[in-house]
């Protein structure tokens, strides 16, 4: 079993479900008959699992958004550590042997066990969030323009620093991760010049726990914060939770990722240092895909959120960032300039 830490299993214990076990990992199912057309859908978790306070859990929102609104009883079935490509695919054939869909693999590890079980499953629509490699009538690839939303980040750390140091913090050295501090880097450049922005990734891969150890997370964001930073921003996953952690102790400005994670209860006794959060709408494809299948016209191809159409986002839930005028006017011109192509943001 992955470790998961005292953070993440008080958001576990939020909504405990009851727990099947199958050869394929372990599910938090309300039901796994066979045969059952309107099952709903189902999601195939990445590293990190439910409890994660991020993208994971943004997907969760949306399963249950669906099951209230449709009448589902769809499933989520968490990894399993050191699984590989051949257990990903025989999770997905057998949520889709079982009636399930939509059937989704959260996140881009997913990839090529989506590409085989949908080609085996014509009839079930499947999805993939944070990939668009897959060519296929039947996938949906539901991914984002995380660059967009690391940029207003980085505009917000650079008004917000008075160090001028700030740090980012991405859980494992792939090229999605690169998008998170690439947009970063060009917002703080953008806006204030003379800021040192310090980078680090926490592992090469992610069966090394870099999206899944907070005790990675709290470690880094220590060594940053020894450094001078004082605004971190982490694209790590279940790992950000010790970033959020780190800068609480230090009394530093930490910015959240993926959710909005100042309205997370799980991080509530942390929630004053949490400055914003750039967020992606994983609860909403998640919901939009479901919907389509439950309305008989399944979404295929990539579907790309940005700051356009409310994909990605800055969150405004801390009082101490909405209420910051000078934070607000900057974050407000470059999200204008974003849409309106005068800014264009770097992926790497």
């Amino acid at each position: 079993m992955r470790r998961v830490s005292r953070i993440a299993v008080a958001g576990v214990a939020t909504a405990a479900l009851a727990v099947t076990v199958s050869a394929c990992g372990s599910s938090s199912s309300s039901s796994s008959s066979s045969g059952n057309k309107d099952l709903g859908l189902a999601l195939a978790y990445d590293v990190g699992g439910k409890g994660d306070q991020s993208f994971n859990d943004a997907a969760t929102a949306g399963m249950e958004k669906a099951n209230k609104e449709f009448g589902y009883k769809s499933t989520a079935v968490e990894p399993q550590d050191g699984e590989s490509d051949a257990d990903k695919v025989q999770r997905l054939e057998t949520l889709a042997k079982q009636g399930y869909n939509p059937v989704i693999g959260v996140g881009f590890a997913y990839a090529p066990a989506v590409k085989e079980a949908a080609a085996k499953f014509p009839k079930t629509t499947f999805g993939i969030v944070d990939d668009n490699t897959i060519k296929a009538s039947n996938v949906a690839d539901l991914v984002f323009h995380e660059e967009q939303a690391s940029y207003l980040a980085g505009v917000a750390a650079a008004k917000a620093t008075k160090s001028n140091v700030v740090g980012f913090i991405g859980g494992v050295n792939v090229p999605l991760i690169h998008k998170f501090e690439a947009g970063f880097k060009q917002g703080v450049a953008d806006t204030k010049k003379g800021v040192t922005v310090k980078s680090q990734y926490l592992t090469e891969t992610a069966q090394e726990g870099g999206f899944s150890s907070p005790d990675k997370g709290e470690n880094a964001a220590e060594g940053q914060i020894d450094a001078g930073a004082d605004v971190v921003y982490a694209a790590a996953g279940l790992s950000g939770q010790g970033v959020i952690k780190a800068a609480n102790a230090r009394h530093v400005w930490a910015i959240g990722v993926d959710s909005d994670q100042y309205k997370q209860d799980a991080l509530a006794k942390y929630k004053a240092s949490i400055f914003t959060s750039a967020m992606k709408n994983v609860e909403g494809a998640v919901y939009d895909l479901a919907k389509s299948v439950h309305d008989g016209k399944p979404q295929t191809g990539e579907i790309r959120g940005s700051l356009e159409n409310g994909g990605v986002s800055l969150s405004n839930s801390n009082p101490a960032f909405a209420g910051d005028k000078a934070v607000q006017d900057a974050v407000k011109k470059a999200e204008e300039g974003i849409k309106n192509g005068t800014i264009q943001v770097k992926t790497s």
